[in-house]
């Protein structure tokens, strides 16, 4: 009788049902939905899932489902077959990829789609981006939630430090630094530590399209705005929503663009491409540059209001010349990156290896050397690492007449240390040539600066540039004791 009440009470509302937007219901949820028919074919996908694939709705529809949600979903039986041919609703957790090449771990709830007269219709699928939860369970097992952001210098350890302060608040970030330095990895930490880490991360570059393509691309058009647009455009500042905008090289943005980025950070609205009605947006915007935009104020070729709107708060990325203890440490994450990838038995590098690329000062900075590094895993055959399997580029450059920054480590502090017997510079020229990685290295540069200092601790730790706490953190990390 329940049940007969209840569903006389459905088909009363199932008018009104009809009547519903459900695009735009869709559309206000902060998860992805995919539907699709019997041959898994795109029905509809909803505003988050496009910022999520970074495919335009339009596009889709039609294509084949697995081609626009490329997840490692087949491999955990087929679930998707399973609904089909089922009634039963399945939750899961794997990874999807987007069209930048970027793996994001998802959570999917499958669900069997039915017409009312019980005939199957195809799938639903909800998408939950659970890299939050996956970067809090890291942060709760002890892990600092920075794993791709890698850093062991002073000068990362003050950005490491500011972080936390920049994703706590909705001012707007300006991220500058040389070219390679990791801007953008930076600017994706400071969302995901954010409340907006739950809605898109979308990053264009300003630098890589023309004004007009650009203006669309951030601000979308309507239908009919210029030739060739057939349909409605939302633009990256729409499907940003309440999330994060990341605008990389913002230096080579046009005035006439710079005058309509300034409407919207004051506004919060704007008006899209040919369209004569106001769009509201929530978005926080980061930017970044390896221009000096304060010269370029100066020359008139960027608003000073501007400038001042997005240099709230400011982080600058060192070149890796500076980070002196961050080269090994580098070098030896993407060697075993690489070396896993490709499923090769390398021991590592040689030393005259190690000399030509510890005196090379890396203009590409932390990109170039990982480029490096890509090179030298995939030409070599086996065993070590040696010069001929270096880039030729890199052979054939001027290498630095004296130590870089990467190869003073610990030579800049012990130079100045007049009791130091022999020559100073050979204690680090010996050490990072070990062939025992970075631990090794450090051990040897521990021991010494302990034999140099006959022991005491407290110059040793002055000699190597470290407080007392972490010099006896290292003694007792390498069983020194």
């Amino acid at each position: 009788m329940a049940k007969k009440k209840k569903r006389a009470s459905f088909q009363a509302n199932a008018p009104l049902l009809s009547q519903l937007d459900v695009i735009s219901l869709l559309d206000s949820m902060t998860l992805g939905v995919l539907f699709m028919d019997p041959a898994r074919r795109v029905i509809a996908i909803n505003r988050f899932l496009e910022a999520l694939t970074g495919y335009n709705r339009e596009e889709v529809v039609g294509v084949h489902g697995e081609n626009v949600i490329r997840s490692n979903l087949l491999s955990k039986g087929d679930p998707v077959g399973k609904a089909l041919e089922s009634d039963e609703t399945m939750t899961l957790e794997g990874d999807i990829i987007n069209q930048s090449r970027k793996k994001n771990p998802i959570r999917f709830t499958i669900a069997p789609l039915k017409l009312t007269t019980g005939k199957k219709a195809g799938v639903m699928i909800l998408l939950e981006d659970i890299s939050l939860l996956k970067d809090l369970d890291n942060k709760i097992h002890g892990f600092s939630g920075q794993e791709r952001i890698i850093g062991n210098s002073r000068k990362m350890h003050e950005i490491f430090e500011l972080l936390p302060i920049t994703a706590r608040t909705d001012a707007s970030v300006l991220i500058t630094g040389e070219t390679g330095t990791g801007k953008d990895l930076v600017a994706e930490a400071i969302h995901k530590a954010s409340k907006r880490s739950r809605y898109p991360f979308i990053k264009i570059n300003c630098g890589a399209l023309p004004e007009s393509l650009l203006e669309s691309e951030l601000f979308g058009h309507v239908r009919g705005a210029f030739t060739g647009a057939d349909r409605d455009k939302p633009g990256m500042f729409r499907l940003a929503h309440g999330g994060t905008l990341f605008l990389t090289e913002i230096g080579d943005l046009s005035l006439p663009l710079q005058v309509k980025i300034l409407t919207v950070l004051d506004d919060k609205e704007f008006f899209p491409v040919g369209g004569s009605k106001k769009v509201s947006v929530d978005v926080r915007i980061i930017t970044a540059t390896n221009r000096d935009l304060g010269e370029l104020v100066k020359l008139g070729e960027f608003r000073e209001d501007l400038y001042y709107r997005l240099n709230v708060l400011r982080l600058h990325l060192p070149p890796l010349r500076e980070r002196e203890d961050d080269f090994r440490l580098l070098l030896d994450h993407f060697f075993l990156e690489f070396k896993a990838n490709l499923h090769k038995k390398l021991k590592g590098f040689s030393a005259d290896c190690l000399k030509i690329l510890s005196f090379y000062s890396y203009p590409g900075n932390v990109r170039e050397l990982r480029n490096i590094v890509e090179y030298a895993v995939n030409v070599c055959p086996n065993g070590t690492i040696r010069p001929e399997h270096l880039p030729k580029t890199l052979l054939t450059m001027p290498q630095a007449s004296t130590p870089s920054a990467l190869d003073r480590e610990v030579t800049s502090k012990a130079g100045n240390e007049k009791s130091m017997s022999g020559n100073p510079a050979k204690m680090t020229s010996s050490a990072i040539l070990s062939p025992g990685g970075w631990g090794q290295v450090e051990k040897n540069i521990i021991l010494k600066a302990l034999t140099t200092t006959r022991g005491n601790r407290s110059r040793a730790a002055e000699l190597l540039g470290w407080s007392r706490s972490k010099l006896w953190r290292k003694i007792k990390h390498h069983a020194l004791e």
